[in-house]
């Protein structure tokens, strides 16, 4: 696959999370729009770390890995960013028994 197809499968992805994320209400559903747009990225980032470093280079010192890394330092904070999502979801049905964020105007009692 090319590097075009994949930085256009990329912009795919990422522009469906951006109207997910800009057009739900629910929480659970932005959140995993977010998401999308992670994976997005890595995609981006792992699509151009192949594609843009020499083929002797890449052999030489693993520049390949270079987005990989940053790959997986997406996913850790993508992994954070759920966790913290999830408390704030528990909260916000706790406190108001909805997860609309159109009735999201504070998360104290």
């Amino acid at each position: 696959m090319s590097l075009e197809a994949m930085l256009i499968i990329a912009a795919i992805l990422f522009a469906i999370g951006l109207y997910g994320s800009l057009a739900r209400r629910n929480v659970l559903a932005v959140v995993m729009s977010i998401e999308l747009m992670f994976n997005a990225v890595n995609l981006t980032l792992v699509a151009l770390a192949k594609y843009v470093a020499p083929a002797g280079l890449q052999e030489q010192i693993g520049v390949v890995l270079t987005g990989q890394v940053f790959a997986v330092f997406i996913i850790t904070v993508a992994a954070a960013e759920i966790a913290l999502g999830l408390g704030i979801v528990f909260a916000m049905y706790r406190s108001s028994e909805s997860v609309d964020l159109t009735e999201a105007t504070e998360l104290r009692n």
